[in-house]
């Protein structure tokens, strides 16, 4: 049997979402819509709680791949209070108009992280484990500024010179 207490198992992941309906009931009904392969884990049913959103899993789907409608539904929901307190907190500075996409800092390896955090000097108990560092380190990542024009420009410029970040030594001084 693949199914293990209405979650799915490794077999069921690897046709992720192909040929199945959504698992979520959206305010009662269930969704009609074909699965893509976002899945509705702990941490996502954690949010739309949070957020209070009239989604549910529905325990009678032998999966837990939602929709791309969802998905956007989630991510919106999500993203939509970091929107409201740059706005209240920013006169409209070009620097915070654009709410880029959020940064998985849990993917990097602690020592990256503690790194990170060594380099920028950032200031924090001692003892953290990984979700806690990695909080810190995504807090302060957020705060800094980038020129996007200036950085888009480098990346092309280094790009169609099939340059490298190894290459940069030499680009300073190729000028």
């Amino acid at each position: 049997m693949s199914n293990l207490n209405g979650f799915s198992t490794e077999d069921d992941s690897r046709d992720a979402g192909h040929g199945q309906i959504c698992c979520l009931v959206d305010d009662g009904e269930r969704c009609s819509r074909m699965a893509g392969n976002a899945s509705y884990s702990k941490r996502i049913q954690k949010t739309v709680a949070q957020k209070k959103l009239k989604l549910n899993i529905d325990h009678s789907a032998r999966h837990i791949y939602i929709c791309d409608y969802h998905k956007g539904v989630i991510q919106s929901a999500r993203s939509k209070r970091k929107r409201k307190l740059s706005d209240e907190d920013d006169n409209n500075s070009p620097d915070h108009d654009y709410d880029g996409p959020e940064v998985d800092l849990l993917g990097l390896q602690v020592n990256t992280l503690r790194r990170y955090k060594r380099h920028y000097k950032l200031q924090t108990r001692p003892g953290l484990n990984k979700a806690q560092l990695a909080e810190t380190v995504g807090r302060h990542f957020k705060t800094i500024p980038v020129q996007e024009k200036e950085c888009l420009t480098f990346f092309i410029y280094m790009v169609k010179n099939h340059k490298s970040k190894f290459d940069q030594k030499h680009f300073a001084h190729d000028s």
